[in-house]
């Protein structure tokens, strides 16, 4: 298995695993991943769904594939070969949709200093929990200029079709960095969905909204957020909720 952590093993002194949604909480990436993964369905599958209008936030790539294939009633939808192979070609096509957009693709307000100052703690290890394929982030964040490598575990969309299994696979990665699986508050989620909030239940994960997605405050609030921000632009409050 290839090695996600790109850290010095350390044991002691580190408190929070704070893990990051991407499409919707840190990047903005004008429409790439439903324009590359429309085409994907068309080229390995012949067949789109009703992907107008679909709704693509909370859910893990394979999940999206999976959901539209079986709505087109595809005899393919289940087998996990072929969604494999639209993945496959999905990630081929993404490199060029988001070179087509490069000049629209931005980071949501105070994304870059929030993040500098938790890279910068030694208490904190920063990590990604996205539907997103792992190549597929890597491509997003880099398109957005950050540097992916920074990023210590986490979990992705190519781990496991079920976005609320995510959680615990980002915990046992993150195990050799802090002596031990993190668990309850120590695992801290940070994303823009009602599945982001929900998704670390099942390991007592604090979830933590934005409401720079498709969700608003009172949405994110009823799924069980400790606390929802408009945005990241002061990023003192949320490293404040992420350590209460």
């Amino acid at each position: 298995m290839e090695d996600r952590n790109r850290h010095e093993p350390m044991t002691n002194g580190i408190e929070k695993l704070i893990l990051f949604d991407i499409d919707g909480t840190l990047v903005w990436t004008a429409g790439a991943g439903r324009s590359a993964i429309s085409q994907a369905l068309l080229d390995e599958m012949g067949a789109t769904g009703p992907i107008e209008g679909f709704r693509f936030e909370g859910k893990t790539d394979p999940q999206i594939v999976m959901e539209l294939m079986r709505a087109a009633e595809h005899p393919h939808a289940e087998s996990r070969q072929h969604v494999d192979a639209v993945c496959a070609r999905y990630l081929e096509l993404l490199v060029s949709a988001l070179e087509e957009r490069r000049q629209q693709i931005r980071l949501y307000p105070g994304v870059a200093s929030l993040l500098e100052e938790l890279h910068a703690r030694d208490d904190a290890l920063v990590g990604l929990l996205t539907g997103n394929l792992e190549r597929g982030a890597q491509l997003k964040l880099g398109a957005a200029g950050i540097d992916v490598s920074r990023f210590g575990p986490g979990a992705y969309g190519s781990d496991a079709v079920a976005r609320s299994d995510l959680p615990a696979i980002a915990a046992r990665r993150a195990a050799p960095l802090m002596g031990r699986v993190p668990h309850g508050e120590e695992i801290v989620i940070l994303g823009d969905t009602p599945a982001d909030m929900t998704c670390g239940n099942g390991v007592g994960a604090r979830a933590i909204g934005v409401a720079t997605g498709w969700h608003s405050r009172e949405e994110l609030e009823a799924h069980g957020a400790y606390q929802v921000f408009e945005d990241f632009s002061d990023p003192a409050p949320v490293i404040e909720a992420i350590y209460a």
